[in-house]
């Protein structure tokens, strides 16, 4: 039986962080995966190689959209699709084997295999028991589906099957217009897929400001993307090289049916936590499948924490590494800290969406007087000659103070931009604070700056 100071099951963004930040603490560490290959859900099936695949089909959008604007002519490029799922593997690759020589350096014990607690202080790894001062569950989540749908991963498919589909299909159904459907929903159509976006919801990006969403629809729909909103799916036909989607519209309950070669099942995640023997173990669990922690992610059981997916919360691998980076402080004996109101989200479509804080919604529902300043990118001298000009910069201040409550940006590099707002929120800054900041020309950044200055006495490009 070995021994360690910690145990970490699961080695994805939460897990490994976890591992190393527990080794660099000066932690005997040792992390389990059974997968095969570190990086869990988002380095192997989930982000990494769904940006692989969107920024692949961006370029191809832009050679066949905007090359011959800027004057690059030229035959039209084609897509050989096994050589762009090579380049996906390729890129996968890179950043698991990254994880395996960053264990290596921290000298972390990779214990490869499925993990279970047969008792407090004790992890099976196979036949093997190896015990540990404190374990952490970092198990992640797994795709949730719908009653009457049933997953083959080849003609109805979740974000797993979707990167990895053998042709380029016709014909997509999406069910579900949150990240995962409205991001690789965006990739089929720029492969030249008939894509429909099937949604539950009156919006798409359920949780998302409404003026965002709105906009954001408006977009991808100038792209291709077609959307049946307020629709109740009832269950999935297949037949011959067909999959039949069928759904009810809530306002008047009439059904109807869409047909396409595939369905992406895109309806949410659910915490993934079968096997470690937490009912045996007195683990008390959740209504909605996680474990449930305290404000230190100590679970009911001592010596046991859990993070990430598997705990409640967004389920966003940064918000997974950054509780387990804080627990591995708790288990050191230092203070770990977690700001839940300042953890970003960002859609990559083109243009991309991100968000932190408060929505003019919830605004609303809190009665909190505040102000908005917003910026078009029509009026950012950078985004216009990339051909993104379409989006906008909208941030959210407390209308006496004039601290930020929230920021929200659909437009180039959005993804990116969002963190200079983090920033500032983290240090309680106003929005005159990020106005009266210079910022470089020409950069989309400018946009920030200019709806930080609409909050005030108004933009100077508006």
């Amino acid at each position: 039986m070995a021994e360690f100071d910690v145990i970490v099951i699961g080695g994805g963004p939460g897990g490994y962080v976890c591992a190393i930040r527990c080794a660099q603490l000066g932690l005997k560490t040792a992390c389990v995966e059974g997968r095969g290959s570190l990086g869990g859900t988002c380095l192997n099936v989930g982000c990494i190689p769904s940006k692989a695949l969107l920024h692949a089909t961006h370029e191809l959008h832009e050679v066949h959209e905007n090359f011959e604007k800027m004057g690059l002519m030229g035959a039209k490029v084609k897509v050989d699709w096994a050589k762009m799922q090579s380049y996906k593997q390729d890129v996968i690759d890179g950043n698991t084997k990254g994880i395996e020589f960053l264990f290596k350096k921290n000298k972390i014990t990779y214990l490869q295999g499925w993990g279970s607690i047969p008792a407090p202080g004790q992890v099976k790894v196979g036949e093997e028991v190896h015990s540990a001062k404190s374990i952490v569950i970092a198990t992640g989540s797994e795709a949730a589906s719908l009653p009457g749908i049933e997953i083959d991963e080849q003609m109805v498919v979740t974000s797993t099957g979707a990167l990895s589909l053998p042709k380029v299909p016709k014909s997509m159904v999406v069910i579900g217009a949150g990240v995962i459907g409205l991001e690789l929903g965006s990739v089929y159509r720029r492969l030249g897929a008939e894509v429909t976006v099937v949604e539950y919801l009156d919006a798409i990006t359920p949780g998302m400001d409404g003026e965002v969403a709105k906009g954001l629809q408006k977009i991808l729909s100038k792209q291709g993307l077609k959307f049946v909103l307020g629709a109740a799916v009832s269950g999935v036909e297949k037949t011959k090289g067909k999959a039949t989607v069928k759904y009810a519209l809530r306002k008047d309950e009439s059904t109807h049916e869409i047909e396409a070669e595939v369905v992406l099942v895109a309806t949410g995640r659910k915490p993934f936590t079968g096997g470690l023997g937490l009912e045996a173990l007195g683990v008390e669990m959740l209504p909605r499948g996680q474990v449930k922690t305290d404000s230190h992610w100590a679970t009911s059981v001592p010596g046991i924490y859990a993070i990430g997916d598997a705990i409640v919360g967004p389920m966003l691998a940064h918000k997974a590494e950054d509780e387990g980076m804080a627990v591995a402080e708790v288990i050191a004996g230092k203070h770990g800290h977690v700001n839940y109101d300042v953890i970003p989200g960002v859609i990559y479509t083109t243009p991309e969406v991100a968000s932190v804080g408060k929505t003019e919604e919830l605004l609303k529902q809190e009665g909190r007087a505040y102000k908005v300043g917003k910026f078009s990118f029509m009026g950012n001298g950078r985004a216009k000659a990339v051909f993104q000009a379409d989006g906008f910069v909208k941030i959210l201040a407390d209308a006496a103070t004039d601290r930020i409550l929230g920021c929200h940006i659909i437009g180039p590099g959005a993804g990116d931009m969002i963190h200079e707002i983090c920033v500032a929120m983290e240090f309680g800054a106003s929005a005159q604070d990020v106005a009266l900041t210079c910022h470089a020309h020409p950069t989309y950044s400018e946009a920030v700056r200019e709806a930080a200055l609409a909050c005030g006495d108004g933009a100077i490009h508006a």
